[in-house]
């Protein structure tokens, strides 16, 4: 006999998640191979912390030192303590939308709304061929703020469809 400690995993699924994603995954492979033009028209992002390094680099703080002299040494880049929330949505080509999140504020329901409008601003004004056709989708996470019913109603009431995600914790 030997002592062994628990290998840690991610997430922890069940069997049902587990059937969800693989049905998801299928779908989205259908939708794919289907259309040739279904990866394109998906508009998708999430939110991310962004920290504030040092912007010196080494070849910018060079300095003069005699022959005998050892080289200087500077510290890599580190994280400082400033980081803000920044949400991010792109396609294909390009970011759609970006914006940073007011500090002390999290994305919650109806921020995450308020992006969603200026998003919808973005595709009318970047894709208007998206736009008239109606033919982008969006890819989220199941984020709460992502899966609640106020944001379900936005998406329906402006008929912007959505490209489903399997599930990746446990509910």
């Amino acid at each position: 006999m030997r002592r062994v400690s628990a290998k840690f995993v991610p997430h922890l699924l069940t069997d049902d998640q587990k059937e969800n994603r693989v049905e998801i995954s299928q779908e989205l492979l259908a939708n794919a191979n289907g259309n040739e033009n279904f990866l394109k028209n998906i508009i998708t992002g999430d939110e991310t912390w962004v920290y504030g390094y040092d912007v010196e680099t080494k070849m910018q703080s060079p300095q003069w030192m005699g022959k005998e002299s050892s080289r200087p040494t500077k510290a890599r880049m580190s994280r400082s303590k400033i980081k803000v929330l920044l949400v991010v949505l792109f396609d294909w080509k390009s970011i759609f939308h970006h914006e940073f999140v007011p500090r002390g504020q999290m994305v919650n329901k109806q921020l995450y709304q308020e992006v969603l409008a200026r998003l919808r601003d973005a595709v009318r004004r970047k894709r208007p061929e998206m736009w008239e056709n109606q033919t982008w989708m969006l890819h989220q996470d199941n984020a709460p703020a992502h899966a609640s019913l106020l944001t379900r109603s936005y998406l329906a009431k402006h008929k912007i469809s959505v490209v489903p995600h399997p599930p990746n914790l446990p509910t």
